[in-house]
């Protein structure tokens, strides 16, 4: 792979930066998200990412691309959300191939807070009913939940995923309301050790990792008008730099979807006026020279095969 890496991302002004974009890693496969990066496959991708790719930090990388001066094969290794298992599984892997990686938090979760999307996913997994009552809770088209059976652990998976897309598009607290109702009516109480502490932050950018601001509770910035864009995008920034006592320069739009989650024509321009040196979205693409740095694409092969991911980064690197 890796001659075919450097045809198609040769050094200097021709360069392609990719991105990869990674949530979680488990320390064990999780029955509920067989696909969801563990250990032992994280392990594997930062060998192949090693071998195949000048691994830099994301603001150099950034730098270089909009310079002209990238080497050959470029990529950067990123994280969305502050999950704690990033620096207790994650960091030691990284640590391991001498890799930098950048880490993208919002901050609203630190410290024993928890993501909606994770109050629904332990709801599901932990409930001992069979059929979840959701009568009276309406999802982002005003429609009603109705009646959800639970069963096995396959459909549950399936229930997951139709569920966690009706709900995204709520607003930020009607949405917190919603699954909140959820996880009381299915008589759970969800974990509250899924993200990481200020202290696991500041531990990750002792081992050089790089903290990057991913606003205060990962609201759809296209649902919000510009103050309240502003004021989650500028917080977040404010509370990580007040943690770490330096600048936070990068930023990564929740979800990361151009049109649909942030919009190209508002939210890159908004987040330069707050002094961000670059963003990064979740758009599939390689970087190219005179890109927008504020809208820097992102992609992680879903293939375990190596040759079939290989391949799938490359065709990546065409678009």
């Amino acid at each position: 792979m890796k001659p075919l890496f450097s045809l198609l991302s040769p050094a200097g002004a021709r360069a392609r930066l990719t991105v990869l974009i990674f949530h979680r890693v488990l320390r064990e496969p999780d029955p509920l998200f067989p696909d969801e990066v563990d250990a032992a496959r994280f392990d594997e991708l930062l060998g192949w990412a090693k071998a195949w790719f000048n691994v830099l930090p994301l603001d150099t990388a950034i730098r270089q691309l909009h310079e002209g001066s990238l080497p050959a094969r470029a990529a950067a290794l990123s994280f969305d959300d502050g999950y704690a298992d990033n620096h207790d599984v994650a960091l030691p892997l990284l640590q391991k191939h001498g890799l930098p990686c950048s880490f993208f938090v919002a901050t609203g979760f630190l410290d024993g807070g928890r993501m909606w999307n994770d109050t629904l996913i332990e709801s599901v997994r932990l409930s001992a009913k069979a059929m979840l009552d959701l009568r009276g809770l309406q999802d982002g088209r005003g429609e009603d939940l109705g009646q959800l059976a639970l069963g096995d652990t396959a459909g549950r998976r399936a229930m997951l995923g139709k569920l966690i897309e009706r709900v995204k598009y709520l607003p930020p607290e009607p949405r917190l309301a919603c699954v909140n109702a959820i996880a009381a009516r299915a008589e759970v109480n969800p974990p509250d050790d899924l993200m990481m502490s200020s202290e696991q932050v500041r531990s990750l950018r002792r081992a050089g990792m790089q903290i990057g601001a991913h606003t205060v509770s990962h609201p759809i910035l296209a649902t919000l008008d510009a103050s309240q864009a502003a004021d989650e995008i500028g917080r977040s920034r404010d509370v990580l730099q007040q943690l770490l006592g330096e600048k936070v320069g990068l930023f990564a739009y929740p979800n990361g979807k151009p049109g649909t989650d942030y919009l190209p024509e508002v939210h890159p321009a908004l987040v330069r006026e707050l002094g961000f040196d670059a963003a990064v979205s979740t758009r599939w693409a390689a970087a190219r020279r005179g890109d927008d740095v504020f809208q820097i694409p992102r992609f992680t092969p879903w293939d375990r095969d190596r040759l079939k991911f290989g391949l799938r980064l490359a065709r990546n690197l065409l678009s």
